[in-house]
């Protein structure tokens, strides 16, 4: 009977069929990585078996999809990391800081109070009472008869003082408004950055995981071929 023909493979040392021989130059570049990380030593003058050559196929598929879990998981991190980030922008417009002066709180709780219903009724109650006090019991021969000068005096007083006070707490808050509105600039500045990072990483990704798919598919085609091959023979 005569004696099959074998060969040596260059990874394992052991002996194979001629027929199952692979040379290093018809494997694809990335499994032939995989091997040199194995065995150094190997190139593309050298050869192996095809039952060898699967095994890195199916490590080199196997590395991909943990390669793409590893790569998903980080890129989740890295979102969750800059939303929960404490230096953002957000955090400090809402711990500002209270550094008001006394003349500057005095003015916001003249304008509070000033803009407010309670002062509009008890202004109107104070009127009201001045006037009858004059009119009806002191027979307007009171401090203060009729046209009522006194309470004109008093009134034009009142709004010359409130006028440039409720002005002062107006043009803090103006500038407290600037100040807010620059701030929001900075926020959506930053929002607008990360959307286009993330956008750019999503799109290496994207393209990174089609490129390896069809580098997969080839190799899987060849994995097919050769089982079709061994089936027809």
């Amino acid at each position: 009977m005569k004696d099959k023909i074998t060969f040596v493979s260059e990874i394992s040392g052991l002996e194979f069929p001629e027929k199952d021989r692979v040379w290093g130059e018809a494997i694809r570049m990335p499994i032939l990585n995989l091997i040199k990380e194995d065995y150094p030593n190997f190139d593309k003058s050298k050869c192996i078996a095809n039952k060898e050559l699967n095994i890195y196929r199916e490590k080199y598929i196997s590395n991909f999809l943990q390669s793409e879990v590893g790569e998903l998981s980080e890129l989740h991190k890295n979102v969750i990391k800059s939303l929960s980030d404490d230096t953002s922008f957000v955090s400090k417009v809402e711990d500002e800081v209270d550094n008001r002066t006394f003349v500057q709180v005095v003015a916001d709780k003249v304008a509070d109070f000033g803009g407010s219903w309670t002062f509009i009724i008890s202004f109107f109650i104070f009127i009201m009472i001045w006037i009858a006090s004059n009119v009806y019991l002191l027979m307007n021969k009171g401090f203060d008869p009729y046209p009522f000068i006194l309470l004109n005096l008093i009134l034009s007083c009142l709004a010359a003082l409130q006028a440039p006070v409720i002005m002062m707490s107006q043009n803090r808050q103006e500038e407290k408004d600037r100040e807010r509105a620059k701030k929001d600039y900075m926020i959506n500045l930053k929002s607008e950055l990360e959307i286009r990072m993330l956008d750019d990483k999503l799109d290496h990704l994207i393209m990174h995981q089609q490129q390896e798919l069809i580098e997969i598919q080839k190799v899987q085609i060849e994995m097919m071929n050769d089982i079709l091959e061994k089936i027809k023979k």
